[in-house]
């Protein structure tokens, strides 16, 4: 047991070395450098709590907050009801079921950047497909990346349209490990196919659904690349959101330290939304 122990750590360490250098390693600095006034080129100065009673007070925080828990509240009852939906379904003995799941997981497998772009050409005002069937219909064009009402709903379908294949494969696979005799049992009981699925499906899936509802947590908060693609924060402030606010005030303003500070408020912030949604779910029950 010991010699396989050996055997273990040492397939283990080359992504411990990488864990330590790039993940753990700049998230200590990190903490470190958010007590600091520091612009990269010269010298850090401690700074004491400022850049924390900075963020307190500053207005465009509270505009990208504010825009990533809409953009979370946009997205996260999509991806857990259509995503578990769709799997579901295509958990039934269908005819294609499987090249089905193929393409619904081709969205995740993108780089999001090229479905930024990809959908940049969808929702173009003047020559984006979109619009196009709406003047087919008789419908006004909406400007659906250039107009502040339209700007984020447009990205949070994007990204539902991202990531709801991958949730139906983690749905799928809890649906596959729910025992049959308890669907057999519950058919002889005379249950309905909408109590089976809300007394024992549901019940059962609960620790795959904290999960989803963690990974999308983490996916919405970190919302970057296809934001920075598409609109780049704009109109605007319509579609700043905390990550794009961090990106500009570190590496474009280049304030190291008060980014730092915007890095460990979405951390404390992940953190409460992930204790909150355990507690709802009641996974220790």
């Amino acid at each position: 047991m010991k010699r396989q122990g050996k055997v273990a750590a040492l397939f283990l360490l080359p992504y411990l070395l990488v864990f330590v250098v790039f993940r753990f390693g700049p998230s200590v600095a990190g903490l470190f450098v958010s007590f600091e006034k520091w612009n990269i080129v010269g010298t850090a100065t401690f700074a004491g709590l400022d850049n924390f009673k900075r963020l307190f007070n500053d207005p465009i925080f509270l505009i990208a907050l504010k825009n990533t828990l809409l953009f979370l509240a946009m997205t996260l009852p999509c991806l857990i009801i259509f995503s578990l939906l769709l799997a579901a379904l295509l958990n039934q003995k269908l005819r294609f079921r499987n090249s089905v799941r193929t393409v619904a997981i081709i969205p995740y497998v993108l780089i999001p950047a090229v479905v930024g772009i990809i959908w940049n050409w969808l929702y173009d005002n003047n020559f984006g497909i979109l619009n196009y069937y709406l003047k087919g219909l008789g419908l006004p064009p909406v400007e659906w990346l250039t107009s502040e009402t339209w700007a984020l709903f447009s990205v949070a379908i994007v990204t539902v349209w991202s990531y709801i294949g991958y949730n139906m494969i983690l749905y799928l696979a809890g649906l596959q490990d729910i025992p049959s005799e308890l669907y057999e049992a519950s058919k002889i009981d005379g249950a309905t196919k909408v109590q089976t699925f809300m007394k024992i499906t549901l019940p059962l899936l609960k620790p795959i659904t904290s999960m989803i509802i963690t990974l999308t947590l983490i996916n919405t908060i970190q919302i970057f690349d296809q934001i920075f693609v598409m609109t780049n924060g704009g109109p605007g402030t319509a579609t700043l959101t905390l990550v794009q606010y961090l990106y500009g005030t570190a590496f474009q303003n280049y304030n190291l330290g008060y980014g730092s500070t915007l890095g460990i408020a979405m951390l404390v912030i992940l953190i409460v939304f992930v204790q909150i949604q355990s507690r709802l779910l009641k996974l220790d029950d």
